[in-house]
């Protein structure tokens, strides 16, 4: 049973006494970092040079030729290539350091593209922080909020603020849950998010007519950030290579390398993408090493220490897409006290609705997939809050997916859901830093928190991080009016000239440089005349995004795969054709790649 519902008339009054004498805090703590920060300025240019990178080739050279001289060693190296360690790149890079990073998979393809799509500050720990009376779980949640806004202003193509209701089923919950959004516009002090605001009834069901009105007596509703997660961590990843980054994705650690003094010195790498077996295993040479490897963290650890003990708990979480009548364009909604403790969401998203999620423990597992019984717990709750005439069945569900949270271990803690998404930094005898813990709003905190420890190994010391200020690829030229910009001078459609704007901001226009007609309204050059992905996305992905294969594009440059899976396979020979003409593959080649994509893309139906 949710606190609201148990707890005492009169612990609500020392709740709300707890707030006013801790909001102040908050408020000035807030400000001050506004006030430092200050605003990032955007260039009025959209028409963007395409990002100035090296080929994959030419970074696998860079990372072979480490071990040629002292001069060649990197000053870090990062293992892993989700939001942390593309962060972890970024932040290293633009303060002078030599950086490299390696990426098993593709970059995104684990946690960082499954997330719930929020930038968020956690308005379920604030709770849990100011009824437990526990200040860390208060920490937690102002220091999301104030890297909320940082990472908006970083990325505002991918980003944006979202409105989202809580209904309130009974009348005396409204005074205990009006506090708590307040308190959270407090504690944001002067962020740029709107301040959260209460409706009536009436109102809630104008603004969210798709509700059971039977299951609400009130509503308020509070704003938070929406980001294109897996679109954001290849922006990270390829704005760090275009600050000099050497980074790579399929390159797998199979070992770590240690000098006479057993520390690590050095990391044994597989080019996963090597045509000639005598040259996939290399030598990568650098002075600091970070595991940034989320739920995989502990596997690199034990390359290290066999013994060492497991520092992360992984939990699966399932989301699954709905069609997009199932919200508002506009507002999401969320219930963080569902009748087994689980937070409920919906969320208008890429032109669908996604709800979730789940939160069990489970093993960690490269290829998690959805349980079906997850899947219809979701569809049950969703249909609880949304009117009978629009209920739902397995077949309205168009993707499917589950992500494993990479959890910091509380052995205290009886479940996943008591254990704060705070970030831990290790190290171990060896030097080697491990990142674990966080969540994606806290990127870049954590990454500054762990370039910061590498530094104690790397003169100079005292370099001071500038990421709060560095803008991601597509950012400095975009602009509210980029779509209407897009729409008159290509004569394009709404829906393609809203997608790229969100999708690549000012980059924009070099992926209609790389349609085949992308003067005129030609709708062959769309991927899908169901979506409104181009052509040329296919073509900048490879070129300039490192995309590698068929998935890549699919789930993680567009995001087909995760708002329409069966037309992802149906776009899949398509896209396989538009790669095998960028990257010279031969039929051998192409039926492999559309083998290995239709059995992923399978298991998101």
């Amino acid at each position: 049973m949710s606190g609201a519902r148990i707890l005492h008339p009169y612990r609500r009054y020392i709740w709300a006494g707890s707030l006013a004498l801790t909001a102040a805090t908050g408020l000035a703590i807030a400000r001050r970092h506004d006030a430092h920060h200050g605003s990032i300025t955007k260039s009025t240019d959209w028409k963007a040079l395409p990002p100035q990178i090296k080929s994959r080739a030419a970074i696998i050279q860079d990372l072979r030729s480490s071990v040629s001289s002292p001069d060649s060693v990197f000053d870090i190296l990062v293992i892993g290539g989700g939001a942390t360690g593309t962060g972890i790149a970024l932040d290293a890079v633009t303060r002078g350091l030599k950086v490299a990073l390696v990426e098993r998979e593709d970059f995104a393809s684990g946690t960082s593209s499954q997330s719930t799509k929020l930038v968020h500050g956690g308005v379920r720990y604030l709770e849990k922080a100011v009824l437990q009376l526990d200040i860390e779980q208060y920490k937690l949640v102002r220091e999301a909020l104030r890297e909320r806004d940082t990472f908006l202003q970083m990325a505002p193509h991918l980003t944006r603020w979202l409105p989202i209701m809580l209904p309130v089923k009974h009348w005396w919950e409204l005074p205990y849950l009006w506090i708590g959004t307040k308190f959270y516009d407090l504690i944001a002090g002067s962020s740029s998010a709107p301040s959260s605001y209460h409706l009536s009834k009436k109102e809630a069901m104008l603004k969210f007519p798709q509700l059971d009105a039977s299951q609400m007596s009130t509503a308020l509703v509070y704003h938070d950030g929406l980001q294109d997660d897996a679109r954001m961590n290849v922006a990270l990843a390829v704005t760090a290579a275009s600050y000099g980054a050497s980074i790579t994705n399929y390159a797998e650690v199979l070992s770590l390398n240690k000098n006479d003094q057993g520390k690590v010195d050095g990391v044994i790498v597989k080019d996963l993408l090597a045509t000639d077996s005598d040259h996939e295993h290399f030598l990568i040479k650098a002075k600091c090493f970070i595991n940034a490897t989320g739920p995989f963290c502990d596997a690199i650890r034990k390359l290290d220490d066999q013994s060492c003990d497991n520092i992360v708990v992984p939990s699966k979480g399932v989301h699954i897409a709905l069609p997009a009548h199932c919200t508002p364009p506009g507002m999401g909604m969320i219930d963080a006290h569902s009748p087994d403790g689980r937070v409920v969401f919906l969320l208008p998203w890429q032109g669908r609705t996604i709800a979730g999620t789940t939160d069990k423990p489970c093993d960690v597992d490269p290829l998690m997939e959805p349980d079906e019984d997850d899947v219809q717990w979701i569809l049950d709750q969703v249909n609880s809050y949304l009117d009978n005439s629009l209920r739902l069945a397995r077949q309205d569900v168009l993707s499917v997916w589950a992500g494993i949270r990479p959890l910091v271990k509380d052995p205290s803690a009886a479940t996943s859901q008591d254990i704060v998404r705070h970030h831990l930094i290790n190290k171990s005898e060896s030097g080697l830093l491990t990142v674990s813990g966080g969540k994606w709003t806290t990127f870049r905190q954590m990454a500054e928190d762990a370039v910061d420890a590498a530094m104690e190994s790397i003169t100079p010391i005292g370099v001071r991080c500038v990421s709060a200020k560095i803008q991601a690829v597509g950012a400095k030229g975009w602009s509210e009016t980029l779509s209407t910009m897009l729409m008159q001078e290509f004569d394009l459609d709404s829906d393609v000239a809203g997608h790229l704007t969100d999708s690549y901001g000012d980059q924009a226009w070099q992926v209609l440089k790389l349609c085949e007609v992308s003067s005129q309204r030609d709708r062959q050059t769309r991927l899908s005349p169901l979506h409104p992905y181009l052509t040329g996305e296919v073509r900048y992905a490879v070129r300039y995004e490192y995309a590698q294969h068929a998935t890549d594009v699919l789930a993680r440059r567009t995001r087909l795969a995760y708002i329409d899976a069966k037309e992802a396979i149906n776009v899949l020979p398509l896209v396989i054709d538009i790669m095998a003409e960028e990257l010279t593959w031969d039929d051998g080649r192409k039926a492999l790649e559309h083998q290995n994509a239709l059995k992923r893309l399978e298991k998101m139906i």
